[in-house]
């Protein structure tokens, strides 16, 4: 099996995997929930987790050429080995993100708006779980809710600021700054989707003016080649009759 025919085939069961990922954090965090709740939550995030990491190995086992490929993707090595250590946990969501947009991304890719919008949905609610995990038992914290923590990642990933909610711990910060480089970079998105989305309809539009003047153009080509078709058939018959006329004269 090649690296490319196993990725069409786990596109999906990871996504899936990804979003119980996402579900059981989701739920861990906004329900705060204690326990054998937790520790059940705990036990479905770490099975999910095995399986990105299961997936990292397969990807390195059917490279084409495996020293190459593990050079250029020590990045995915990283954010697979490090959350295993408690207090880079968070690092989870940077997978549980990379997964999500290699399964569904080219899926949606051609859909401008709908790839936007559902890149701008998810960096908002990962990046509020994110904070609210960190900040919702810190002392002084300004984010208690996940309404909070929904509020000020909007403000946040569109630039906006407004100040009345902050992270006040250093991971919470850390957050932040992700959040805000990456709002960056959605914004970038944006404006380069809208702008090769018009650039490709003036196109299609020009093609579809010059192919509507181009008609009847084609038409009276298509005429003009009919009657000299025609003129030379006459010339030839006049040829021809005058050629036996001036055998019979002789």
């Amino acid at each position: 099996m090649t690296q490319q025919r196993y990725r069409d085939l786990a596109e999906w069961p990871l996504m899936g995997t990804a979003l119980v990922f996402l579900a059981a954090y989701a739920w861990q965090v906004i329900g705060r929930v204690e326990g054998a709740g937790a520790e059940w939550l705990e036990t479905v995030m770490w099975l999910t987790w095995g399986i990105f990491a299961l997936d990292y190995a397969a990807n390195l086992w059917l490279a084409a050429d495996r020293r190459r490929w593990f050079l250029f993707n020590l990045h995915e090595l990283l954010i697979v080995a490090l959350p295993f250590f408690r207090p880079l946990r968070l690092l989870r969501l940077v997978t549980l993100l990379s997964v999500l947009h290699r399964t569904i991304g080219e899926t949606l890719r051609g859909r401008v708006v709908t790839y936007v919008a559902g890149s701008a949905a998810l960096l908002v609610f990962v990046g509020a779980l994110a904070v609210l995990d960190v900040e919702q038992s810190a002392p002084d914290a300004k984010i208690l809710t996940f309404g909070d923590a929904v509020w000020w990642a909007i403000t946040t990933i569109t630039t906006v600021g407004y100040g009345d909610m902050y992270p006040v711990t250093p991971i919470g910060r850390m957050v932040a700054g992700a959040l805000m480089m990456s709002g960056i970079a959605v914004l970038g998105v944006v404006t380069a989707s809208i702008a090769s989305w018009l650039v490709q309809r003036v196109e299609e539009s020009v093609e579809e003016a010059t192919e509507t003047a181009e008609e009847p153009v084609r038409a009276e080509l298509g005429e003009l080649v009919q009657e000299i078709a025609e003129l030379r058939r006459e010339i030839a018959e006049l040829r021809g009759t005058a050629a036996l006329k001036e055998r019979r004269s002789l």
